[in-house]
């Protein structure tokens, strides 16, 4: 899923990805509001993985929603 696709189901799945890292507080959901890097960052900042794996992990979890 790239950019563009994200920030138009923000909104539809941002809870999804709270669930699945539930490290992110709803003021981090706001501020990343359908960036993809913004998302990949925090999710790095709050769980300490490399780059790689988390941009891994996000492409996996968003292909379900494509």
């Amino acid at each position: 899923m790239n950019e563009d696709m994200l920030k138009g189901k923000w909104k539809q799945i941002e809870g999804d990805v709270q669930k699945k890292w539930g490290k992110l507080t709803h003021n981090d959901l706001q501020q990343i509001d359908g960036s993809l890097k913004q998302l990949e960052g925090k999710i790095q900042e709050k769980y300490g993985e490399t780059k790689e794996k988390i941009e891994v992990q996000v492409q996996d979890f968003l292909s379900k929603f494509e």
